[in-house]
């Protein structure tokens, strides 16, 4: 796994574990896809990366004082084209 990423640091960090993709959000992670663990050594690799991005997230939400009991996440908004 990339260690650079930070969760809840930016808004622009995407890393890939098989087929499952986290964005990082200052607001929240998003992860999207699906992540096949095989009962093999692979699988245990994939485990073991996903477990150290859910620490690292824990962490943070952890040592975060004014950590809110719940946020509100808006919906997309639609947007002109600018190039349109």
């Amino acid at each position: 796994m990339d260690d650079e990423f930070q969760p809840y640091g930016n808004e622009s960090d995407v890393i890939r574990m098989g087929g499952l993709e986290i964005e990082n959000r200052l607001d929240r992670l998003v992860l999207t896809g699906d992540l096949v663990l095989s009962r093999d050594r692979a699988g245990l690799a994939l485990a073991r990366e996903l477990h150290a991005l859910l620490g690292r997230a824990i962490t943070t939400l952890e040592s975060d004082p004014g950590l809110p009991e719940r946020i509100e996440i808006l919906p997309a908004r639609v947007v002109p084209n600018p190039f349109a």
